[in-house]
C-alpha cells in the first residue's frame, strides 16, 4: 500500500489515515486515488463495520497540494482534480453504507475541511480549526462545501465563511452545528475509540439505511421522504439485527448485533 494512505483494521473498525504530514496531509493525485481505493476496500470488506478517517501529524488535511497544481510537469488541471480526485472521494464517503467518523486531529482547510464535513459523525479536539480557505487564493469552495455547509449552519453563515475564509475553532464549529462534538486534546483519542467501538457493534444495515435517508432528505419532498422511510423501515425490519434487537429488549439483555 502506498504510504500516503495508511489502513488499519482492528475489532471491526477500519482506521484510514491521511499520511503526508510533511505537507499537512494535502492531496496530490496519488493520494486522492489511493483514498478512493481504500474506501472501496472498506465498503466491500464484511469485517469492517465502522470507519475512522483521520490524519497523521499536526493537520487533518490542508486541502490541495499547491505544488502539484503549480508544477507544469505534474499539474493535472482543475477539471481532472475535481472530477477524478475530490468528487469521487465525497460521493464515496456519502454512499458507503457504513458509519464514517471524521476524527479531526488538526487543521482542516479548503477541500480538507469539506472532506471532514462529508463524514457521518465529526469529532475534533479543541485545538483544531476549520477554514474555507478557497477565497484567500482566488478560488471557490469545492468538495461539496457549498452543499453541506449551508445545510449544516445556514445560508448566511456559510456564505460569509466561504467569502471571508474565517478560521473557525472546534468549539465554535460545535456550537454552530458544523460538527458533532469538540473535546479536549487529552480526551480526543478515547472519545474516538469509544465512538467507533459503539458504532462497530450496532446494527450496521440499519445505520446504512439511516445514512441513505439523511442523504435523500437533502432533496426529497415531504411526501417522497415519508415514502422512503416506509420502504427502508420495511427493509430494516427484515434484518437479523432487528430480530436480535427485539429479542434482547424482551429478554432484558444486551443485544449481540452481527451487522446483517
Amino acid at each position: 500500500m502506498s504510504s500516503s494512505i495508511q489502513l488499519n483494521i482492528e475489532n471491526k473498525v477500519a482506521t484510514i489515515t491521511l499520511n503526508r504530514p510533511e505537507v499537512f496531509n494535502s492531496f496530490n493525485r496519488e493520494m486522492a486515488l489511493r483514498l478512493q481505493s481504500v474506501l472501496d476496500d472498506c465498503e466491500s470488506n464484511s469485517d469492517v463495520r465502522a470507519i475512522i478517517l483521520t490524519g497523521n501529524g499536526k493537520a487533518f488535511c490542508a486541502g490541495q497540494d499547491l505544488k502539484e497544481v503549480t508544477d507544469p510537469d505534474l499539474n493535472p488541471g482543475f477539471k481532472k482534480i475535481l472530477e477524478e480526485h475530490y468528487n469521487p472521494v465525497i460521493t464515496r464517503l456519502r454512499s458507503i453504507k457504513k458509519p464514517i467518523i471524521g476524527a479531526i486531529n488538526g487543521v482542516a482547510a479548503g477541500a480538507g475541511a469539506n472532506i471532514a464535513l462529508a463524514c457521518d459523525i465529526v469529532v475534533a479536539h479543541e485545538k483544531v480549526s476549520f477554514i474555507q480557505a478557497f477565497s484567500l487564493i482566488g478560488l471557490v469552495p469545492d468538495s461539496a462545501g457549498t452543499y453541506f455547509l449551508p445545510r449544516l449552519i445556514g445560508f448566511q453563515k456559510a456564505q460569509a465563511l466561504a467569502m471571508l475564509g474565517d478560521k473557525i475553532s472546534a468549539e465554535e464549529a460545535e456550537k454552530m452545528g458544523m460538527i458533532y462534538k469538540s473535546v479536549s486534546v487529552d480526551e480526543f483519542q478515547e472519545t474516538i475509540n469509544q465512538l467507533s467501538d459503539k458504532l462497530a457493534n450496532m446494527p450496521t444495515k440499519a445505520l446504512g439505511l439511516i445514512k441513505e435517508l439523511f442523504n435523500k432528505s437533502m432533496t426529497n419532498t415531504l411526501e417522497e421522504q415519508l415514502a422512503l422511510e416506509s420502504k427502508l423501515q420495511i427493509e430494516a425490519a427484515g434484518t437479523n439485527d432487528y430480530k436480535e434487537g427485539v429479542s434482547a429488549f424482551i429478554e432484558k439483555r444486551k443485544p449481540n448485533f452481527k451487522g446483517n
